[in-house]
């Protein structure tokens, strides 16, 4: 899902309401990823725990209001995940969302079928930190040489490495490919509708 726009709007949003300064978009992009407790930190290090609650409390009212940019399906994902789920992938999520977030992403958007299982940063620990999919890995009964994380910000590539998971960089989300590209990723790829044929010769090799 490109939810960018939207994740910026509602910082935006957010901080307005409180009289701060409205940080630059570079800078709220960098933070896209992280779990919400974990980006309002490195967004404003200088202020307290008090208002760091403010902030993510008013993020989350914009979040979940219909006023801020929409967050859009990207070209080709609907379609992507239905071949994917055909072919008898197990799909799981890993997020930066907490699990409200996710379960209103996910129920919008029709695409929660196709998921096995999915863990949130308020569930346990933020990206980088490997213990989403960790969770993930024990429930399914798999080993990390068995899975894949597929992600578009360098959290999600750091995470799969701290979990000695393999992991494919997509360059049409947040981060771009030089960022992803310093954690050693199998490959990055520039559309979601190319996985499957990537995924392809992955297997076969």
């Amino acid at each position: 899902m490109d939810s960018e726009a939207r994740i910026i709007a509602c910082v935006e949003a957010a901080v307005r309401d409180l009289g701060m300064p409205v940080p630059d978009t570079e800078s709220i992009s960098n933070i896209i990823g992280l779990g919400l407790k974990e980006a309002v930190h490195q967004l404003f290090p200088d202020a307290d725990d008090q208002l760091h609650l403010q902030i993510a409390a008013r993020y989350r009212v914009h979040f979940f209001s219909d006023e801020e940019a929409p967050s859009q399906l990207f070209d080709g994902a609907r379609e992507t995940l239905q071949e994917l789920s055909d072919r008898g992938h197990m799909l799981a999520v890993a997020t930066g969302k907490g699990r409200q977030g996710l379960d209103y992403a996910l129920e919008t958007t029709g695409l929660g079928d196709f998921f096995h299982l999915t863990r949130c940063a308020d569930e346990t620990f933020s990206k980088p930190h490997p213990e989403m999919l960790n969770q993930i890995l024990e429930l399914s009964g798999m080993d990390p040489h068995q899975a894949l994380m597929i992600g578009d910000t360098e959290y999600d590539m750091e995470m799969a490495v701290n979990a000695g998971m393999s992991c494919l960089g997509v360059t049409y989300g947040v981060h771009a490919a030089e960022r992803l590209r310093k954690h050693k990723p199998l490959d990055c790829i520039d559309h979601i509708a190319m996985i499957p044929k990537w995924l392809d010769g992955y297997v076969k090799n």
